[in-house]
């Protein structure tokens, strides 16, 4: 393992299986770039076969990337291409007060979708490299706190967008979901706030439902935890604690991608640096086998 101890890792197995007996901890890699735009990635998509992905950052770049894995399926390499700016929706260029995003979410069709905070919002690209088209936004956005909004972003089997903002505005206010179908907005769903942790990321997996990755900084340092949910038309059951790590066994984990590895579902998560030199850019993998 690249980013962690020895002592950390026997943490994390031990931990992990003390929550949740069918999550294990796969295995970290550290991702090292010469790339000045390299870093502060925070949204995260992974193809099916789980050997391609997408990562956003939040000074406003998109990259492609490729994992090569070792016999036991543990990441060992990574090579990418096509890391450069976002374009905005009438320039080719962003705003640095524009640049800031968070969540990613990528339809069948390919289409791509970013949530941003700063500047509240979801905007749509038909590629990497082509203009953003505006989207509408919930009248709710507007209310967002500066830093703390769209953190989290996923894409239904039917295309509705789901997002999330980091703060609900209350330690006993659960966390809205906001939805838009293609026409209109709706907040079918609320999540329970549990302990100090936040949202930072989401995806939807194979299985259909609900992940959600959220952090609690500690001062010193991070914990990760991941909590699953069944999703109905207007209610999100059977909530499921799957993995909350140890105070500084991972970086700062932002994106989050969830995949069928032919064994389990496996959990992709990449961690935001904040392009600071004392912070590591990570993957890091665990499997749920229930």
């Amino acid at each position: 393992m690249l980013s962690s101890s020895l002592l950390a890792l026997s943490l994390i197995v031990c931990f992990a299986q003390s929550l949740a007996a069918e999550t294990q901890y796969i295995g970290s890699y550290l991702w090292t770039s010469n790339d000045p735009l390299h870093g502060g990635y925070s949204g995260l998509e992974v193809t099916d076969d789980g050997a391609s992905f997408t990562a956003i950052s939040d000074h406003g770049s998109i990259v492609l990337g490729r994992f090569s894995r070792n016999e036991m399926n543990v990441i060992d390499n990574i090579t990418t291409s096509n890391l450069h700016k976002l374009k905005g929706a009438k320039s080719d260029t962003l705003l640095r007060k524009l640049q800031d995003a968070e969540g990613l979410a990528i339809a069948d069709d390919g289409e791509i979708f970013v949530s941003f905070e700063g500047s509240h919002r979801l905007w749509k690209y038909a590629s990497n490299a082509s203009r953003a088209t505006e989207l509408p936004q919930h009248p709710a956005f507007k209310a967002l706190q500066p830093n703390s909004s769209l953190e989290a972003l996923a894409i239904t089997e039917s295309g509705d967008l789901l997002t999330v903002p980091e703060r609900s505005g209350g330690e006993t206010v659960p966390f809205p979901i906001y939805r838009f179908d293609g026409q209109e907005w709706g907040i079918p769903y609320t999540i329970p706030r549990r302990g100090n942790y936040l949202p930072v990321g989401m995806d939807i997996g194979p299985d259909g439902k609900l992940y959600l990755l959220e952090r609690w900084f500690r001062g010193i340092g991070f914990s990760s935890r991941v909590r699953r949910f069944d999703m109905g038309d207007q209610t999100l059951t059977g909530e499921v604690t799957l993995l909350e790590s140890p105070l500084g066994a991972h970086d700062n984990l932002e994106g989050i991608a969830v995949w069928y590895d032919g064994t389990g579902i496996r959990l992709t998560m990449v961690s935001d640096d904040n392009f600071k030199a004392f912070q590591v850019t990570e993957f890091v993998e665990y499997r749920v086998t229930d």
